[in-house]
């Protein structure tokens, strides 16, 4: 009897080991693991990039190893820290969900249970204080009546109560206020820290009991062959009341009724505010301060993180069922069998060639007993060949023809030619006409209204820097005309040139005077 009471108490141990909470405490790399991952998440960051996961878990690799951690004991992990961290994935320590079109990592349930189980035993010692036993004997209390059926003991009950009520309403109305011990008063602190730490497991496990069922769902979804309408009002009722499918959404539903107002989240955190400036608190330590301010928003993140997965649960269960064509899946189905019957018949067909060949007979289709077959890997690939990495150049081979006459460029309409380039014959047969050296201005002034547009003076200020120019501080004005009658005042620097292109005034204008030099045009 012995033996069977210890067999089955060792069972149990090691089926208890087996879960990934005391899994990844029981590891070789415990110590590394809880590390990084209180590092990375917290009570503030519940959901990490998985980018940023792997920088900020190779960089505490890094530090361990500079610190001298890396030694002969190798508590360090080898691999990069995107390997280690998708090792922690498949353990059922992380998991991974798309928030935002962005891949995030998230502790499981078994991994905050790890991480408060280390952190509650590292942390300090547990003690039996008057706040532990206060807690159980009010929750036993109120298990008993809330379990009472009797009318009779129930308003005894209530009576009790509402007498010790009154006793301390009198007293204090007496004005007799008996202050509690600083002692007890961190008891209790602590041991609310202890019921708080509790709360991120409980969350974490609702929310995957929820993403297990919507698992299960699917699954039973794909194998059911019942008609189209049965299916769907049997399946889009339970994704409507996903949070009734399992045991922990049906006690997270109690439990919203209590957190879920946020008018009690405020008051909580009022609550904590006020204990946190009271005398006693100076006590507790800068970490317990912090870990009691941030329970509200534990419970906050802990509920918003629930109904995330009842609200994901209920979308995917819901298009799946609004997809789900039992006729398709039967047909494919079908198809897979006729292939896997198909191949096994072919490979029989095959054993007998390759046992017949040994008498030097022939038999059926692979009649050559040393025929084999290849197994497929992978997916083939389509050869797309050599993708182009670079645009042609978009610039043509040579520069075209330079254009030596005034004649070979054509015109649609005198309209047209009108609001065209600088007509440079008729400059220079003008300038031709004014001397040995003209003065800018007073050429483009004494030109024809066809020869006085906008373009034309740019057309002189070229002609004038071929010849050779002179440009002073003198500030020259001129109007010009367009070709619809509207007139532009130009301001420049006074230019001199001579009429006609000279090799000293070529080597003059290269040494002191460049395309850029003319003096900036301006709206008067």
């Amino acid at each position: 009897m012995s033996n069977t009471r210890a067999e089955g108490a060792y069972q149990r141990a090691v089926v208890a080991f087996k879960n990934p909470t005391l899994d990844l405490l029981h590891g070789h790399y415990a110590p590394f693991v809880v590390a990084m991952l209180s590092i990375v998440f917290s009570a503030d960051r519940a959901s990490v990039a998985v980018a940023d996961a792997h920088a900020e878990v190779a960089e505490g690799m890094e530090a361990l190893k500079a610190a001298g951690y890396d030694d002969e004991t190798r508590r360090i992990p080898t691999g990069s820290a995107r390997e280690i961290c998708r090792g922690w994935a498949r353990n059922g320590w992380l998991q991974t969900q798309i928030d935002d079109d962005v891949e995030v990592y998230r502790l499981t349930a078994h991994a905050v249970g790890a991480l408060e189980i280390a952190g509650r035993t590292g942390g300090g010692r547990a003690r039996v204080s008057r706040s532990r036993v206060r807690t159980l004997l009010d929750s036993v209390d109120r298990l008993a009546r809330d379990a009472e059926i009797d009318p009779a003991e129930r308003l005894a009950r209530l009576t009790a109560q509402r007498a010790e009520l009154d006793a301390e309403i009198a007293r204090l109305e007496a004005g007799v206020i008996e202050p509690v011990d600083d002692e007890q008063l961190l008891e209790e602190a602590e041991n609310v820290l202890h019921l708080a730490r509790e709360l991120p497991a409980d969350f974490a496990r609702v929310a995957e009991s929820i993403k297990q069922m919507q698992r299960d769902v699917i699954n039973e979804l794909r194998r059911d062959v019942r008609p189209t309408g049965e299916i769907l009002r049997e399946y889009l009722q339970r994704g409507q009341h996903v949070m009734q499918s399992t045991p922990e959404g049906r006690a997270f539903e109690g439990a919203l009724r209590l957190i879920g107002d946020p008018d009690r989240i405020d008051a909580l955190t009022e609550q904590v505010h006020r204990v946190l400036v009271q005398p006693f608190a100076r006590g507790m330590t800068p970490d317990q301060r912090i870990e009691l301010d941030a329970i509200a928003r534990r419970v906050e993140q802990g509920v918003a993180e629930v109904l995330t997965a009842q609200r994901r649960a209920s979308h995917v269960i819901t298009a799946q069922v609004r997809t789900h064509d039992p006729v398709r899946d039967r047909q494919i189905d079908d198809l897979l069998r006729s292939v896997m019957a198909g191949l096994h018949e072919w490979m029989q067909q095959t054993d007998a060639s390759a046992a017949s060949s040994s008498d030097g007979s022939r038999s059926g289709p692979g009649s050559a007993a040393s025929e084999r077959v290849e197994p497929l890997h992978s997916f083939p690939v389509a050869d797309i060949g050599h993708l182009r990495q670079t645009l042609n150049d978009l610039d043509p081979p040579s520069a075209p023809a330079a254009l030596t006459e005034p004649d070979d460029v054509e015109f649609v309409d005198a309209d047209t030619r009108a609001w065209g380039g600088p007509r440079y014959a008729e400059l220079e047969q003008h300038l031709a006409s004014l001397g040995e050296r003209f003065d800018l201005a007073d050429a483009f002034t004494s030109a024809s209204d066809e020869t006085r547009r906008p373009v034309d003076l740019l057309g002189l200020l070229e002609i004038a820097h071929r010849n050779g120019m002179d440009e002073t501080d003198d500030v020259s004005v001129v109007e010009a005309v367009r070709p619809d009658g509207t007139t532009r005042r130009f301001a420049f620097g006074r230019v001199s040139a001579l009429t006609a292109a000279s090799p000293a005034g070529v080597a003059s204008t290269a040494s002191t005077n460049s395309p850029d030099s003319s003096s900036e045009a301006a709206d008067d």
